[in-house]
């Protein structure tokens, strides 16, 4: 580990406390005495609030009511920071409008030479959803739904939310629900929620959300009974598919939204998937049977429901070749 990474590594690992000793210092890092004191000292003229506490078992206190002191980037990692603003500039991010902020502050910290790398970096550098014509556009579907900060500053201090469901333009529903995950899926922001009125896990569009607030009610269930709740209706899912690489590549391109899949070999080198179909759906077992055949012929189904094996048969014998 380089000195400045180690030093960076200790003043967080002390900030977090009031009280420390060198030999904490020696074994949280695996370092010599002569090392920690020496970290020490420079930690200590760098302006790191610290008192010595002299006599047996003595060591060092933090004074409170002070701040860390600014964080030491090296260049690689002022290059990652960057590069990975770069990569989703034009995603559909929250909170989008801190990051111009948020790199301006980036670049502040950097020295000159630094500075003129990460320029040279954004020039250079083109991810997708970039328009090349134009790197710096925002595509207006870029933009992430209004709701989506609301819904994700509610959601980390209580998941149990009453959130209003607008399907139809002047329809809504009011809705009693425990937020599960919020994710982004083929270009749309959704939230996974289980619905404590209707006892069912939905997907809901973040774009068709209103007014999202903290519930008053009282919950039904706790959380590990909900999760339960999930992991039963997993093993009862009459739809599992088990996919190969190629098969991953293109789930990932396309799949339906609130299909998660979930990783069984090294390197992500294949993976299945759970999904509770309704067999009376018959647009739904065509789309399905569509794109089941799109992800390639690496598929093998565990489990599927008779009547998409037949539209699957039908697809698969009128299939024609030039």
């Amino acid at each position: 580990m380089k000195k400045t990474e180690r030093v960076n590594l200790i003043m967080r690992y002390i900030n977090n406390r009031a009280h420390f000793t060198i030999s904490e210092i020696q074994r949280e890092f695996k370092i010599s005495r002569a090392t920690a004191i020496r970290d020490i000292n420079e930690i200590q003229e760098m302006g790191f609030p610290l008192t010595t506490e002299l006599g047996r078992g003595g060591g060092y206190n933090v004074l409170q009511n002070h701040y860390l002191p600014a964080a030491r980037f090296t260049p690689e990692e002022l290059k990652a920071i960057f590069i990975s603003f770069i990569a989703s500039k034009n995603s559909q991010l929250p909170y989008l409008q801190n990051r111009r902020s948020i790199t301006e502050k980036l670049i502040g910290i950097a020295s000159q030479t630094q500075q003129d790398e990460l320029i040279e970096l954004n020039h250079i550098l083109l991810f997708e959803n970039t328009n090349p014509a134009n790197p710096n556009l925002l595509e207006l579907d870029d933009a992430a739904p209004a709701e989506l900060n609301q819904l994700i500053s509610l959601a980390v201090r209580d998941k149990h939310l009453r959130v209003t469901y607008e399907l139809s333009l002047g329809w809504p529903q009011l809705l009693d629900v425990y937020v599960l995950h919020i994710f982004n899926s083929n270009a749309q922001w959704l939230v996974e929620v289980f619905d404590l009125d209707t006892e069912e896990f939905r997907y809901l569009p973040v774009a068709l959300l209103r007014d999202s607030a903290i519930s008053e009610q009282e919950m039904k269930w706790s959380e590990q009974e909900i999760l339960s709740k999930k992991l039963l209706r997993a093993r009862e899912s009459n739809l599992v598919v088990r996919l190969d690489h190629t098969g991953i590549q293109r789930f990932k391109r396309m799949h339906p939204p609130g299909i998660i899949l979930s990783f069984t070999g090294m390197f992500q080198s294949s993976g299945i998937f759970h999904v509770q179909l309704d067999v009376t759906d018959a647009e739904a077992l065509a789309y399905y049977a569509d794109w089941l055949l799109f992800l390639g012929k690496g598929v093998v189904y565990d489990r599927i429901p008779d009547e998409l094996r037949v539209i699957l048969e039908e697809r698969l014998a009128h299939l024609t070749f030039n």
